[in-house]
């Protein structure tokens, strides 16, 4: 099927998987934030001091997230080009799966960010390494098809924490909130399965050799020199403003869903589990609509690569992410209309991330590729984590922590824009021989 062997299938399927399960495991907090942070802190569920300490906690701790999380992406990386990309997966998976099923047992919030961190060592590993496995397994001719595949794992992903949420937190224990969130962490074990099933099954690329035995950060002042600068920033420039505006919107759409159930709650005159229920329902439509969007968008990378080139293809994203954030957050909807308008937000700011599985790869030469496309992709989370604490901070000091969100979302549509202008700057590998060679920094596009 489409010229790929069982093999590569197989390859496929393992790095899909462990990229859809990355993605469930990392925005699962996100998801329980409205029950679990003021668990931990002893304060009333859906009372103003709950939702205030709810943003700026979430917006903390997303920050922590991506601090690691890029950590974990160029240690793994490096990983990948020195161990292989197999093994380097294994790891990966087995301890984000192992430490996000830690958090349902913390007795409190200290313990809860220590489950935090070691997940998300290995959350921002796993990228690196399956997105280089894919790229170097398969055809050439099937190279951007695998890598867009590839990509729709992860709305999948936030499907099945949005699914695992509402059924454990909405539906089976809807009058139990300061419970619920335990079984949902629980949940993430569930990719330590992939993780042994990987190590026994899949197998090297072809022509895989290791690279020389060197520090991370040898690889790294390769990455930053002349021959290779320009490759580093043309990942890195994009990379870094998705990331950014993805987190800062994927991190607080939960919460802002919950917000705007509540207040509808409170004009209907709801209480208790109706309540619950109704938030629960609404976190749900937000992530179902920013889901199907970067579902969509995902795909839609292929033709538009092949059509646009890699350059282009940014500036159309993100162009369009920017209009989108101005009139989903911007525009005064009733909150069931802004619910489904998500869905032209995932579109662009989501799908977008499909580009990076065959962009980032077709920067540099195999013996740097783990490393320079972990580098560029992860080590942009340095600066993203500015994004969820700066929107968690202010709508966490506004008297109407809701609306503040909105605003803060607002005004992060200047980022997509920054990069649909910049994005003309950028390294158009269209065309090129995917072996690395890249065209002299100076006179070239």
């Amino acid at each position: 099927m489409w010229g790929l062997t069982r093999r590569q299938w197989l390859v496929v399927l393992a790095a899909w998987l462990g990229w859809g399960f990355d993605v469930f495991d990392a925005v699962l907090f996100n998801f329980v934030a409205p029950n679990v942070i003021p668990t931990l802190l002893g304060l009333k569920l859906g009372s103003p001091e709950a939702r205030a300490a709810t943003l700026q906690w979430n917006g903390l701790l997303s920050a922590l997230l991506l601090l690691v999380w890029a950590a974990g992406g160029v240690l793994f990386g490096y990983l990948a080009d020195r161990i292989g990309r197999v093994r380097a997966l294994t790891w990966a998976i087995a301890l984000y799966a192992v430490g996000t099923a830690a958090c349902a047992a913390a007795p409190n919030l200290e313990t809860l960010i220590a489950c935090r961190v070691v997940a998300s060592l290995g959350i921002g590993g796993e990228w690196a390494a399956g997105v280089t496995l894919v790229a170097e397994s398969v055809p050439e001719h099937r190279r951007l098809q695998m890598a867009a595949l590839l990509q729709t794992a992860s709305p999948l992903g936030l499907f099945l924490a949005t699914f695992v949420t509402w059924f454990i937190a909405g539906h089976l224990m809807p009058d139990q909130p300061e419970l619920s969130w335990r079984y949902v962490f629980l949940c993430g074990l569930a990719p330590v399965l992939v993780a042994l099933g990987i190590r026994a099954l899949v197998q090297e690329p072809p022509g895989f050799v290791p690279a020389p035995a060197r520090s991370p950060w040898a690889g790294l002042r390769e990455l930053l020199s002349p021959q290779w600068r320009r490759a580093t920033f043309s990942g890195f420039s994009m990379a870094v403003v998705g990331l950014l505006s993805w987190w800062s919107v994927n991190a607080f759409l939960p919460t802002v869903a919950v917000g705007l159930a509540n207040e509808r709650a409170a004009m209907l005159g709801l209480t208790g589990a109706a309540v619950q229920q109704l938030a629960e329902g609404w976190k749900a439509q937000a992530g179902f609509w920013f889901n199907l969007g970067g579902l969509v968008g995902a795909l839609l990378t292929v033709p538009l690569a092949h059509w646009l080139g890699r350059r282009s293809l940014f500036t159309v994203y993100y162009g369009f992410a920017a209009v989108a954030m101005v009139v989903v957050f911007g525009l005064p909807w009733v909150p069931e209309w802004r619910l489904m308008l998500v869905f032209w937000v995932g579109l662009s700011l989501y799908g977008v991330f499909a580009a990076f599985n065959f962009y980032l790869p077709e920067l540099f030469p195999p013996r740097l590729r783990g490393l320079g496309a972990g580098f560029s992709y992860n080590i942009g989370r340095i600066f993203a984590a500015l994004g969820p604490f700066a929107v968690g901070a202010y709508s966490a000091a506004q008297s109407q922590p809701t609306a503040g969100a909105l605003q803060a979302l607002l005004c992060l549509a200047v980022m997509p824009l920054l990069a649909a202008v910049t994005s003309r700057f950028i390294l158009e590998t269209r065309g090129l021989p995917f072996v690395g060679t890249l065209p002299p920094p100076v006179g070239h596009a």
